[in-house]
C-alpha cells in the first residue's frame, strides 16, 4: 500500500453514501466495509462522501481511502481525479478505467477492439424511445451512465408500445438488444478471475433484485458447462485489462444456453462491485476461501495513487 504512514494500524477512510442514486446502498456496502475492516486490524473512519469530502479528507489525512461509493460521482473517476490531486491513495479503479466503464457505451467499444463479444445497442433521446419502437424488440433500455441498474426497462417482442420512461431516465438512454437467458456474473481480483455465479431472479435482475432481501438468489460457483465458466471467466479478465481496471471489479453476463458458447454475451463491468451482505464479489471470494475481512483488507494493501 503507496503511501503508509508510521502508524502501528494504517487510519482507513471509508467514502459511503455520496450523492447518487445509489446512495443508501453505499451506506450499507461502507458499514459492512468498516465493520471488516476494524476486524482485520485498521483503524477505521467512516466518511459520507458530501460536497466537503476534500477538505474532510485534508483534514483527517488518512493513510488510504477504501471507495465503497457507488453510482455517479463515485464510481465515474470524478472521486478518483480528487484522490489523486489530494495524493491520496485509495482502492478499486483509477480515473480513466472508472469512466470508461461507467460510460456503457463507451465500455462496449472498448470491448468490441478486445475482441469481446457484446449484443447491439444505440444512444437515442428519451423522449423518442417513448414514442415510438428505436430498436427491433425485444430489447433493453437502460441509463447509459449510472450502476446498479437503476432504471432498467424491457420491452418485449409482443410489444405494441414503446416503453414509458420513469423520472430516474437521463435525457439520453442506451437501447440493446435482450439477450434471452441466463444472468452469469464473474469478479476478478487483481489479475485472478474468480468463480462464476449465476443469478437467479423472478425477472430482471433490477435494483430491487440486487438489494433487497430475497430479490434473488446466487449459485455459486454457477452450475453451467465448464467451456461457459471457463469462456466468462476468460471474458471478465480480458475486460478488467482492456479498461485498464484495478483491485476489485465485477463483469456481467447473458447466456442464451440454447446457442452454447456463441450466446454469451458481455453487459458490463462494474469498477465498485457492492460490498453487501446480499452482494456478488464478496460471495464468490468466500467460494474460493476468502473471507469478507481478508477480501476487505487485500483491497486496502492493494491502493495506491496513478492507479
Amino acid at each position: 500500500m503507496a503511501g503508509r504512514s508510521s502508524r502501528a494500524a494504517p487510519k482507513v477512510a471509508v467514502l459511503m453514501g455520496g450523492l447518487s442514486a445509489e446512495r443508501e446502498v453505499s451506506l450499507v456496502s461502507g458499514r459492512e466495509c468498516a465493520n471488516a475492516l476494524r476486524e482485520a486490524g485498521y483503524e477505521v473512519v467512516e466518511v459520507d462522501a458530501g460536497r466537503d469530502l476534500a477538505a474532510r479528507l485534508a483534514a483527517l489525512s488518512p493513510d488510504v481511502c477504501f471507495n465503497a461509493l457507488h453510482g455517479r460521482w463515485g464510481e465515474d473517476g470524478r472521486v478518483q481525479g480528487m484522490l489523486e490531486w489530494l495524493g491520496l491513495p485509495y482502492t478499486h479503479s483509477g480515473v480513466l478505467a472508472s469512466a470508461l466503464a461507467m460510460d456503457k457505451t463507451r465500455a462496449k467499444s472498448v470491448f468490441r477492439a478486445a475482441g469481446l463479444p457484446v449484443v447491439e445497442s444505440l444512444l437515442a433521446p428519451k423522449a423518442e424511445v417513448m414514442v415510438r419502437h428505436v430498436m427491433a424488440p425485444p430489447y433493453v433500455v437502460k441509463p447509459n451512465a449510472e450502476g446498479s441498474s437503476v432504471g432498467v426497462y424491457i420491452v418485449s417482442k409482443d410489444a405494441n408500445t414503446p416503453p414509458q420512461l420513469g423520472e430516474e431516465m437521463p435525457e439520453t438512454a442506451m437501447v440493446e438488444t435482450y439477450v434471452p437467458g441466463r444472468e452469469l456474473t464473474v469478479s476478478v481480483l487483481g489479475d485472478r478471475a474468480m468463480c462464476v455465479t449465476e443469478i437467479h431472479t423472478s425477472g430482471w435482475y433490477d435494483y430491487h433484485a440486487k438489494y433487497a432481501p430475497g430479490g434473488s438468489s446466487h449459485t455459486c460457483p454457477a452450475e453451467i458447462p465448464a467451456e461457459i465458466a471457463d469462456a466468462a471467466r476468460d471474458y471478465a479478465l480480458r475486460a478488467h485489462s482492456a479498461l485498464g481496471c484495478r483491485g476489485l471489479s465485477r463483469s456481467d453476463f447473458r447466456w442464451d444456453d440454447s446457442r452454447g458458447i456463441d450466446g454469451l454475451y458481455i453487459l458490463e463491468t462494474n469498477t465498485q462491485p457492492g460490498m453487501t451482505p446480499t452482494s456478488l464479489s464478496p460471495e464468490q471470494a468466500a467460494a474460493e476461501g476468502m473471507s469478507f475481512s481478508q477480501l476487505c483488507a487485500w483491497i486496502v494493501e492493494d491502493a495506491s495513487c496513478d492507479r
